[in-house]
């Protein structure tokens, strides 16, 4: 039996055992999401478990109430994992995300005695009851919130967007393959979504090497890659630098400075549309890459930069270089945006009254 196990469920045992791996080795999740997903992949495992066990009985044609047991621990625990995945990798997400799998892990166990969710027949097949595809619209429910929320606080760049699509495309697969394929499927489901979860990790660990830890924009490297070919597509620049950081540091202290950061990079995520990319360069100088935009939408960007600055405590000087047919060079653009903007910050210190490199 556990040679069978084992020949069936190997490839599943080496990817959650490497999964395991890179979370205890890895520097960018925090602790209490490498502890959800720990749960996490011991969940899949143990359902690996639970799927063999009731399959192996329903081919010996044995212990029929034990496996009609096993049969609601199966149907209960998909949702759970993917209950489980939303609150693993959507940090906002509260214990009550867990109600609807919890009705339904309830109506399961009324199930073994009623059969209104499944039962076993006469000929020791599965027959579904008044609700038998209740199990299958909460999974959907789950999968659809899931990715909503993921979609919702990426970036809108295609480098996030490409793993949120294969994990939507393993959960479609997880509603859509058990009625193609039949019952064998469920043999397969916890592989399914073991190997989707990896290859999301993947790529969530790469995306979050290209981003500033503190604000979450993209990193220097990152505005290098993006630059390094001189793309003809890139119509303007946008260079922006913090005013009074080094005071608030000074006077309120790092943490507050660090505030003060996130407080602006949040006014910039806001601000830009899909072809706008944000980078922090520098300790408070940021750089807004925008591709194939006109000039009006550079000014209406800018404009939406200072409106929502304007309603924190906080400013700063913006300065921007535009090429419509792509003739200038990345240098060139960074080197006018950035004389507009200093010029910006040196009327700024005028007007204020205040030492530019004290205030």
């Amino acid at each position: 039996m556990i040679k069978e196990f084992l020949l069936q469920n190997w490839a599943l045992i080496l990817i959650l055992i490497v999964f395991a791996i890179l979370l205890k080795t890895t520097v960018f999740l925090d602790n209490k999401t490498i502890r959800r997903m720990y749960i996490l992949i011991s969940v899949v495992f143990l359902l690996s478990v639970i799927v063999f066990a009731e399959f192996y009985l329903a081919n010996l044609g044995i212990l029929k109430n034990l496996r009609i047991v096993l049969m609601a621990v199966r149907y209960s625990a998909t949702p759970f994992i993917i209950a489980m995945i939303l609150y693993a990798l959507v940090k906002k997400a509260r214990w009550y995300i867990f109600v609807p799998a919890i009705i339904l892990a309830v109506l399961n166990v009324v199930s073994i005695f009623t059969g209104i969710v499944f039962s076993i027949g006469g000929i020791n097949t599965l027959q579904r009851g008044p609700l038998g595809y209740l199990p299958f619209i909460v999974v959907g429910l789950y999968s659809i919130f899931l990715v909503y929320i993921l979609f919702k606080q990426s970036n809108k760049q295609s480098t996030e967007i490409i793993p949120i699509i294969f994990l939507c495309f393993a959960f479609v697969s997880g509603l859509v393959l058990p009625f193609v394929l039949g019952k064998d499927y469920s043999q397969i489901f916890c592989t399914t979504i073991a190997i989707a979860l990896f290859v999301y990790y993947v790529f969530s660990i790469l995306q979050l090497t290209k981003k500033d830890v503190l604000t979450g924009l993209l990193n220097r490297q990152a505005y290098y890659a993006a630059v390094s070919d001189d793309s003809k597509d890139i119509t303007a620049l946008v260079s922006i630098d913090m005013n009074g950081l080094k005071a608030i540091n000074d006077t309120d202290g790092h943490v507050a400075g660090d505030e003060a950061l996130k407080t602006l990079a949040l006014c910039f995520t806001r601000a830009v549309k899909r072809k706008q990319s944000v980078y922090r360069i520098g300790g408070d100088e940021f750089v807004i890459v925008c591709r194939r935009d006109s000039d009006d939408e550079i000014r209406q960007l800018i404009e939406r930069i200072q409106k929502n600055v304007s309603e924190t405590k906080y400013s700063c000087a913006l300065g921007y270089s535009y090429t419509p047919d792509g003739t200038k060079t990345i240098e060139e653009l960074l080197k006018e945006s950035d004389k507009m903007m200093y010029e910006q910050k040196t009327r700024h210190y005028l007007n204020s009254g205040n030492d530019r490199y004290r205030g």
